[in-house]
């Protein structure tokens, strides 16, 4: 029976800090218990690494269902991981097999991260989701068809990302030690406190495998210089008309403008003000029909979604074979 105390959901949500794993139960009702590790799944070569995903989401699912009782069974699965759209192939492939044999899972979705946002934010209703940390994409829908903008990473996109903004600041404040137009010396104070000389700064940019972490650690001191820097102002506001225009392009409705509800997700949104005053006045002008709401939860919360509709009523938001993948029933071996 759907909603039987004995059922519960699987959610997953892997990205760049680590594994989170939840279990609920299939009617939604009571805690959600949770387990969560600090090891990034791997990228290799053939993308991500499935088995490596599972030797770390299996020990952490097995523990939750201990916690849930000896009769718990799990019909239902979602799997939301950072890349998944572009490098989720193995994933896709291995997933809903291993975890039919493993967890005897009968319906598994595999959902890039920004899907998991979205349903995290805004549920199974139409809508625009905004997440924003490092990078930044924007997902919505009609229910009929995703939209996406940006999230092509640092050096393609992610416009008004926490990257983004950092290495804006860091430009401005070796603008200011150069002597250049357009220099911060605010940004120039906080980059020395922060990084130490100029000089070694590309030392310890360059090499890095986690530029791009790297570069968005430096953004909470633009927003921080914001009231009294003009320099850094500036950044913010060209920072928030971007992210406007990503939330324009994905809104459904007439004109992608129409009655839209957005929500904006991801910790760059917790730099507050500084960011969200601009950020209003954008949306107001770009988006002017659309409504800004709370995120009602996390991409791990969107995950459980995702695995509670699979397990009852069944999805509203769209298939798609990258986006959100939902195989036929696999078979148990």
């Amino acid at each position: 029976m759907i909603g039987s105390p004995k059922e519960w959901v699987l959610g997953v949500d892997s990205g760049g800090s680590g594994l989170r794993v939840g279990l609920r139960r299939a009617d939604g009702q009571g805690p959600v218990h949770t387990e969560a590790g600090a090891e990034p799944v791997r990228t290799g070569p053939d993308g991500i690494d499935a088995g490596h995903m599972l030797d770390l989401l299996l020990p952490a699912a097995r523990r939750l269902m201990e916690r849930a009782g000896p009769d718990a069974v799990v019909p239902a699965a979602a799997v939301g991981a950072a890349g998944m759209a572009t490098l989720g192939d193995r994933l896709r492939a291995e997933l809903p097999t291993a975890l039919a044999d493993a967890l005897g899972v009968r319906r598994v979705a595999l959902a890039a991260d920004a899907v998991t946002a979205y349903t995290g934010a805004l549920g199974q209703r139409p809508g625009a989701v905004v997440a924003a940390g490092t990078g930044l994409i924007a997902l919505g829908t009609d229910l009929g068809e995703w939209r996406r903008a940006d999230g092509w990473g640092h050096l393609l996109g992610d416009s008004g990302g926490g990257a983004w903004i950092g290495r804006a600041g860091l430009d401005a404040a070796m603008r200011a030690h150069d002597g250049r137009r357009g220099g911060s010396p605010a940004l120039l104070a906080r980059l020395e406190a922060v990084f130490g000389p100029v000089a070694g700064l590309p030392g310890l940019l360059y090499p890095r495998t986690d530029r791009p972490a790297l570069l968005a650690s430096f953004a909470p001191e633009v927003g921080a210089c914001a009231a009294a820097d003009p320099v850094a102002a500036e950044i913010l506001r060209e920072a928030a008309a971007h992210i406007a225009a990503a939330a324009a392009a994905v809104c459904p409705g007439p004109g992608r403008a129409g009655g839209c509800e957005i929500a904006l997700t991801g910790g760059l949104f917790r730099m507050g003000e500084p960011l969200a005053a601009p950020l209003r006045k954008e949306l107001a002008e770009q988006v002017p029909q659309a409504r800004v709401v709370p995120a009602a939860g996390d991409p791990l919360h969107g995950a459980l979604e995702i695995a509670g509709a699979l397990s009852g009523p069944g999805l509203r938001v769209p298939h798609h074979p990258s986006l959100l993948f939902v195989p036929e029933c696999p078979q148990r071996h």
